[in-house]
């Protein structure tokens, strides 16, 4: 073999060795278990805000109803049984069915079958919810599909103290109690989200790039100035023009090149830290506090599982 080839055949065992190591090198399951205890809860908080006015969202006479949300999704693959349920007794007990089942996928309780009928109630309601949703209910989807992919379940639940329950009473393990070791599901599921973020965070810098206010640095002005979303006066910033065109083009670059910043080990922690001040000042001062604390949920997912076993093991023992 000429050394042309050599070299080519060498690039391309590393590129190999890479690529196998990205994707099926095995991961502790807590960053999942962290982030399915949180994305639950607000899974419940939103199911839960339904529920003050579920037959004005769902129901026959609803502000959206089923004919104009069918015929809005009649040329995609969008498909959801609740455009045909128009009794509110049926509509009352499919949503309490779904508070069960979300509380019992936050609490970890047989988390093999509620995390995906979670995802799968969720889908359904977002189907059936077009018009009236939000960027909260697209991040809370994606992230439960994937983490009903993963033995998300296997530690901080119910079922990881079923299954010591069962080791020490010496039963033999189940299915549906997963294992709290290193998997390669649980890397395969941690992968995809973090890919899934960068895709959501490159398309969104390339987005504000096409618009004027962000080019000029007048965006952060106009954001904080708008009543509709105001929930602090941030008005004052208008004399520090300096000051919001920085942040305007910090924003831009922080969110075009996350996906490029956030995997090397020295400016990932710089990456996450403005990640924190970008989505708690849009929870803060634009009065979209269950978004900004769901992004702020998500980018967890770059937290390696060792940080998190190291904080809980230091906890003081009750």
């Amino acid at each position: 073999m000429n050394k042309p080839r050599r070299w080519i055949a060498s690039y391309f065992a590393e590129l190999t060795t890479l690529w196998d190591r990205f994707w099926f090198t095995p991961t502790a399951p807590h960053t999942l278990a962290a982030i399915r205890i949180a994305i639950g809860l607000m899974l419940l908080y939103t199911h839960l805000v339904l529920a003050s006015q579920l037959l004005a969202f769902v129901g026959t006479d609803a502000w959206v109803t089923t004919d104009t949300v069918r015929q809005l999704h009649q040329n995609d693959y969008a498909w959801s049984y609740l455009w045909y349920v128009d009794s509110p007794a049926i509509l009352w007990t499919h949503h309490l069915v779904t508070i069960a089942v979300t509380i019992c996928f936050a609490c970890g309780i047989f988390t093999r079958l509620t995390a995906p009928a979670a995802w799968f109630l969720q889908l359904m309601y977002m189907h059936r919810l077009t018009g009236a949703l939000f960027g909260l209910d697209q991040m809370t989807t994606m992230i439960t599909m994937y983490l009903m992919l993963t033995p998300c379940g296997s530690v901080w639940s119910v079922d990881a103290w079923l299954r010591r329950r069962r080791q020490a009473a010496g039963q033999p393990s189940r299915w549906w109690l997963p294992s709290a070791s290193p998997s390669i599901a649980a890397n395969i599921g941690t992968r995809l989200m973090q890919l899934h973020l960068c895709v959501i965070y490159l398309f969104g810098g390339v987005s504000k790039m096409r618009g004027e206010m962000w080019w000029d640095g007048t965006a952060t002005w106009f954001a904080v100035s708008n009543y509709e979303y105001q929930s602090m006066d941030m008005t004052w910033i208008v004399h520090y023009p300096i000051l919001f065109a920085a942040l305007s083009h910090a924003t831009v670059l922080w969110e075009t090149f996350y996906c490029a910043l956030v995997w090397p080990r020295l400016t990932r922690p710089w990456v996450l830290l403005t990640a924190v001040m970008v989505h708690g000042g849009i929870a803060l001062f634009l009065g979209m506090i269950t978004f900004g604390v769901t992004m702020i949920i998500a980018n967890a997912i770059f937290i390696p599982p060792a940080i998190l076993q190291t904080l809980c093991r230091r906890q003081p023992k009750a």
